[in-house]
Order: structure tokens, then sequence, then C-alpha cells
């Protein structure tokens, strides 16, 4: 088996990623990944398994998922690597490993804005009862974890701030329904809290920006990925909102690279952005930028007052922290898009 994956710009990235020497810290080591079919839980496992092949880190990868179709997709090259075990069950269920584990990838997370209007309860379900079993697990095995969260616990600011550190917090409305996947996010936060002072667990959390990059589903409706597919297929780029929230984007390998460097390295119950503190700007002018860069069609409107999508925020994380952590973003925004189109132009789209 010479590659992990068939897309050559995917594989080509991944093995560029595991040249970082933070996965030497991960030796010889029992690894879950929870979301395994996801876009950060799928590169971590195709990562893992990529330094065990070429760096010899003889790592053991648990990879939970709950469908198996999916993953026989997306795992097809290596579904019977020996260094691989499958976990089949929903993550609400208890979790059940007869082996030792030493390090917990929480990346089990539902990130549909139209599933998170439509299914509330399914939404704050998985993501506390969720984390509670994740945890209860880690206790178990005295496993270190890492859990993701999201920049949008950060809600609304009545004063525009600059950037937003760990600890800028602003206001969550109950009552809007869309609020019930950052509001679970933050209480599952605290859970994670919670089972350090109780358990002495150690636990990170990473708060992340939106990645992307090669891996990302055809079919997903996030702007970055419908962009790339407007200038791939020569359309005008169609705006749903007025397109001024602004934040920063990071490219998957970057993304990656962090939640390594958090785990090993992070303090016990710490929160650490993840970011390219490059990248900040608003969706329209991500727009404009990429209608100039590609030689592209144009920039239309198309408004729904009453659409699903959240509010305008502005939400440049500040990643200080992150960064005295010895940890350096390495692709641009333009690097970013280049790869993902290049990407989903391998794939058919």
């Amino acid at each position: 088996m010479l590659a992990e994956v068939d897309n050559k710009i995917w594989q080509e990235d991944i093995e560029k990623l595991i040249q970082d020497n933070i996965f030497n810290s991960y030796k010889n080591s029992s690894i879950l990944i929870t979301g395994a079919t996801g876009l950060i839980g799928s590169w971590l496992v195709l990562s893992f398994l990529a330094a065990n092949r070429i760096k010899k880190l003889n790592n053991k990868i648990y990879a939970l998922i709950r469908n198996t179709d999916k993953a026989k997709n997306i795992f097809k090259n290596v579904f019977d690597d020996p260094n691989m075990e499958f976990v089949i069950q929903d993550i609400q269920d208890e979790i059940n490993i007869s082996e030792n584990i030493d390090y917990i990838f929480h990346c089990a997370n539902i990130t549909s804005s139209k599933t998170m209007m439509e299914k509330p309860i399914d939404v704050i379900l998985s993501t506390t009862l969720g984390t509670n079993n994740v945890l209860d697990f880690a206790v178990s095995k005295k496993a270190s974890v890492l859990y993701l969260s999201s920049l949008e616990i950060y809600g609304k600011h009545e004063i525009q701030k600059d950037s937003i550190k760990e600890d800028d917090y602003g206001v969550l409305d109950s009552k809007n329904i869309r609020n019930c996947y950052p509001i679970s996010k933050k209480n599952a936060e605290t859970l994670c809290l919670a089972y350090h002072i109780t358990h002495n667990l150690d636990v990170k959390i990473a708060r992340l920006t939106q990645t992307f990059g090669p891996g990302v589903s055809k079919e997903e409706n996030r702007v970055f990925v419908q962009f790339a597919k407007n200038i791939i297929q020569n359309k005008d780029i169609v705006l749903k909102t007025d397109g001024l929230s602004y934040k920063n984007y990071c490219y998957i390998t970057d993304t990656i690279s962090a939640l390594l460097m958090i785990l090993q390295k992070g303090r016990k119950a710490a929160v650490y952005n993840v970011a390219n503190s490059e990248t900040a700007l608003t969706i329209k002018d991500l727009a404009l930028r990429l209608i100039e860069n590609f030689k592209s069609s144009c920039l239309k409107f198309e408004i729904n007052e009453d659409n699903p999508y959240l509010e305008n925020v502005h939400l440049k994380l500040d990643t200080a922290l992150l960064e005295s952590l010895d940890w350096k973003p390495k692709v641009g925004i333009d690097e970013m898009f280049d790869r993902l189109i290049e990407y989903l132009k391998l794939e058919g789209e």
C-alpha cells in the first residue's frame, strides 16, 4: 500500500504534514478518534496511519464511526490496515474498548446549520451526552483528551473587538434555536473542566475557526466549498447574506498540526484558539478576492431575511496562546483555495 488516499492533492498534503516532528511524540501509542469520518477525524486517522507507514511510529488507531459505508469510502485504501480498528457505535452510547488507550481526539460533532434548526435536540444530546461518555471512558483508561470546540461559543459582542482571546465571551441568546450548537459546545467545555477538577483528567480544549482543505465533502454547503465549486464551474458567486461576517480561516494541515501540539504540549484544562491570524476577512471580501484571483464571473446577492444562517459576527481569533506552544500556520488564504479547488477538480467536481 503506497498511498492512504487516491486523490493526489490530499495525499501530498498528508505526506507533507507528517514530516512535522510532533508526530514522533505519539510513537507507540493507542489513539481513539471519535467522529472519524468527519473532516478532522478522517485527517487524524489517515495522518497517523501514514506516519506509521513512513515513520514507523507503531500507533494503534481506534476510529469511532456510525456509518460503515461512509467509512469504507473514505478509508478504502487503509480499511484492512492492522493498525486500525473501527468502533461502530453512536457517540451517545457508552464506549467499550477493552484495550489500553493513551490519547483521545473527540471530534464527533454535528456542524450542519440545517440540522441545528430542524433537529436541535439531536444536536444538544449528541454534544453533551457524547462528551460525557468520552470523558467517562478517558477516566477509566487514564487517557489524555482533546475536545474540539468552536469559535461560535464566543457569541455576539456589543463592542466589536479587534481579536478574540480565549476569555472574551459574548452573548448567546438561548431563545435562538440555532444557538443549540454553541450553547451545547460551551456546556461540553464546562464538562471537560468538571472532569479535570473531579478526576484530575488531562483534558485540553481547541476552539476551531472554519477549517477546510482536501477531504471536504462535495456536498458540503458551507461557503468555502460553494465558492470553490462556483470557481470551478465558472459560475457567479451568490451570497445568501450581506457577506459582512468577519472571521479567520485555517487550512486543514495547519489545524491538524495544532491539535497534535495542543494535546502534547498544552496545559491541562486550558483552551486554545486554532486559526490562521493572517486570513481574517469578510465573506464578501473573500468572494471578491477569489473572483479576482481566478478571473471568475461576478458576485451576486440573493438575501432571504428568514434564512437559517448565523447573524453577522466579527470573530477574528487571537492565536497567541497557541503560538506560545511553538506552532505557526504555514498555508495562507490563497494557497488554501488553490489546494481546495485542485482537490475538488480531481474528485470530479
